[in-house]
């Protein structure tokens, strides 16, 4: 009785394969995965957030730019004397009685309506508001990177993730149909101890491979479920539903210099746009405590009708002026300076260990798609020649002319080298991702090319 491979077709479903029933609906793409966590992601969320702050707060910045208008309606009354001489005189109503000792001393109680209308305007604070706006846009850009950024991080967790379902659901697929393997080797070589073609210890070793073959079945199962909650985390929907993904395929991605890739990231990278735009803000915010230190000049205006009651004639009163204020103790301003000073110089050391943090992320990178590139080439090479060394073994062991150790141990070579190569082809995968992430191009746009 010969042992008959699987065909190789009926291994690549099994390996394609996601958890329970094949899918009725299409399988989830990457693009889809990447855009439902953009959605959906509490990271994503929190950076939009920031960014709309920002935003508001340029818009708050401008507003110091225009005139203040308030209107007051004042409703009082009172005996003291202070209160009903001034208010006679506002309401036009002050008459000779009112000098009286009597009156002055023990005025009777008096009612005042007051309606007010008061303005300022801030007409030179040394440039200050000038300096804040601009500090604010660059905040307000500086938020915008970042949201860049963080989606990035986004998009290269989701590829992670995502790649992990898929190999998780190979490695599944390809334990199953070492299952099944291992059950039809056990069944074949009962028959051949029964018949007296092998000793028992070729049976006992056949039952060994087949316990060995279902821890790995396990295993796999839990690792996939694993790689679920990863990619549901990371997507950021927690009750994401497990379905079937499209698979990634063996490519060869683009490749260039590591020279060209430095200097492509000093210009992409979101997160050092961000700090560049957040050092050239706290510039500002300096140069604006600089200029608390000058003078400035506001204007004022004020319009006063003051009655007896809501229907009674009264008087009206009007008063204008511009003011001109200078700090001779500015001792907190110093204070102020100072601070936003050290603040300015934090910021420039982040931005130097970031450029830094940078050149090594894309040299990690670069050097990573290369190995993986090679290591998928390797793979595959590998994968072939245990395919066929498992064929002749079969062959042999079926002729009896090897033993049943030799051919469990073909067999042990050719399940790995389907592992190491799928392995590669994720890995391979995940490192472009890692250098398109590492040069700030890691967009949803360019993470379809994975698949």
């Amino acid at each position: 009785m010969k042992l008959e491979p699987i065909p190789a077709i009926f291994l690549l479903i099994l390996c394609a394969a996601p958890a329970g029933a094949l899918a009725q609906s299409p399988p989830m793409t990457l693009r889809q995965a990447i855009d439902r966590a953009l959605g959906e992601n509490p990271q994503a969320t929190i950076a939009k957030v920031n960014e709309k702050d920002a935003t508001a707060a340029a818009a708050l910045a401008r507003t110091q730019l225009i005139p203040q208008l308030r209107f007051t309606e004042d409703i009082s009354r009172g005996n003291d004397p202070v209160y009903v001489f001034g208010e006679r005189l506002r309401e036009r109503e002050f008459t000779q009685s009112d000098f009286a000792l009597n009156a002055l001393n023990r005025p009777q109680p008096l009612g005042n309506f007051s309606s007010r209308f008061s303005g300022s305007w801030m007409a030179f604070d040394s440039w200050k508001t000038e300096k804040e706006i601009r500090g604010t846009d660059l905040a307000k850009k500086s938020a915008a990177d970042s949201s860049k950024a963080v989606s990035q991080q986004i998009v290269l967790r989701v590829v992670g993730a995502y790649q992990s379902v898929l190999y998780a659901e190979r490695e599944v697929g390809v334990a199953e149909h070492e299952e099944q393997t291992a059950e039809t080797l056990l069944t074949q070589v009962s028959g051949r101890v029964k018949a007296g073609l092998a000793v028992d210890s070729d049976r006992m070793a056949a039952q060994v491979n087949m316990a060995a073959r279902k821890e790995e079945l396990i295993a796999a199962r839990g690792d996939r479920d694993v790689a679920w909650a990863e990619l549901s985390a990371a997507m950021g929907v927690p009750d994401l539903p497990v379905t079937q993904l499209n698979p990634i395929e063996p490519h060869t991605f683009p490749s260039s210099s590591l020279d060209d890739e430095l200097a492509l990231a000093a210009k992409a990278r979101p997160d050092l746009m961000a700090l560049g735009d957040a050092q050239r803000a706290q510039g500002e915010a300096v140069e604006a405590a600089r200029s608390e230190f000058g003078p400035r000049v506001s204007a004022y205006g004020n319009w006063e009708e003051d009655r007896g009651s809501l229907t009674s004639p009264g008087g009206n009163n009007w008063v204008a002026g511009v003011q001109i204020s200078v700090d001779i103790l500015p001792l907190g301003k110093r204070d102020q300076l100072a601070r936003a000073s050290a603040t300015k110089q934090r910021i420039d050391a982040e931005l130097r260990q970031q450029q830094e943090q940078v050149r090594l992320d894309v040299s990690r990178a670069h050097i990573h798609r290369e190995t993986a590139e090679l290591s998928l080439e390797t793979a595959r090479a590998a994968m072939d020649q245990a395919a066929e060394s498992l064929r002749i073994l079969r062959n042999r062991y079926n002729a009896g002319l090897a033993t049943i150790t030799d051919l469990l141990r073909a067999e042990d070579a050719e399940r790995g080298s389907q592992s190491n190569y799928w392995h590669a082809v994720y890995g391979n995968a995940m490192a472009y991702a890692q250098l398109l992430y590492a040069e700030g191009m890691l967009t949803p746009d360019a993470a379809e090319g994975l698949q």
